[in-house]
């Protein structure tokens, strides 16, 4: 079957997933997650995409990233981490050999809908896969970022959903935290991690009817699921 054409946006958040090659496991030592945070780190301004959110598991990784009015940029800086992280890993097991799948997924986010509830799936991993009970305890994420309790990540993003949660860094902090705990809505998960294992948008029908609009073609987009309600004064995630 030929491949589905893959969907990239200036200036929107996509949420990136690549995994190991048939699953086996990428990041052993904390080394090898300090070389991919430093790549991308050190190539997210060549490439012009901002980075609001990451989490690296031991075979996948999770990223939500913005690439600018070059969409091909996206495209450049995840192949540089793929390049840069298996010469690495090749030259540490004196191994050789691909260390990734051929094709990384992505999935369009509409913005105002989606991106927090993003930000909080990927950093929620780690839970999720019963690695940890709190996301706070998980070194390889952006949570202790988000929460105020790691300034060496200073490098990362502020995403504008992040940034409306407060007018300090710490009433955003304290926010995002409570948005982190609070009841996930029904479906939300689901519809989240269809959207990038299928290529589809993360967003319901207004946002698809905007990216056809954009692009001129008609998008697929067969679930379609309630957005979540953005958070405001006083509440915290949704029911």
């Amino acid at each position: 079957m030929p491949r589905i054409g893959r969907v990239v946006l200036p200036n929107y958040p996509h949420h990136v997933v690549q995994r190991g090659h048939n699953k086996q496991v990428v990041f052993v030592e904390e080394a090898d997650y300090r070389y991919y945070l430093n790549t991308l780190e050190a190539f997210k301004a060549l490439y012009d995409v901002q980075v609001y959110a990451f989490c690296l598991m031991t075979n996948h990784v999770h990223l939500i990233l913005q690439p600018g009015e070059a969409i091909a940029g996206l495209g450049q800086l995840m192949k540089r981490l793929a390049g840069r992280q298996t010469r690495f890993v090749n030259r540490q097991d004196a191994r050789s050999g691909t260390l990734w799948e051929g094709r990384y997924k992505s999935s369009p986010i509409e913005t105002d809908a989606y991106l927090l509830a993003c930000c909080r799936y990927v950093e929620l991993n780690p839970v999720r896969a019963r690695m940890t009970d709190a996301p706070a305890s998980y070194p390889w994420s952006s949570y202790r970022r988000h929460v105020g309790a790691d300034d060496t990540l200073d490098w990362l993003d502020i995403d504008p959903c992040y940034e409306a949660l407060g007018s300090t860094a710490s009433e955003r902090a304290a926010r995002y935290r409570e948005f982190a705990r609070g009841a996930i809505p029904q479906g939300e998960w689901t519809l989240i991690r269809e959207a990038v294992q299928r290529g589809q948008l993360t967003g319901g029908q207004r946002f698809a009817d905007q990216v056809e609009a954009i692009l001129s073609r008609r998008i697929e987009n067969r679930r379609r699921g309630r957005p979540c309600k953005p958070v405001g004064p006083g509440e915290v995630g949704g029911k």
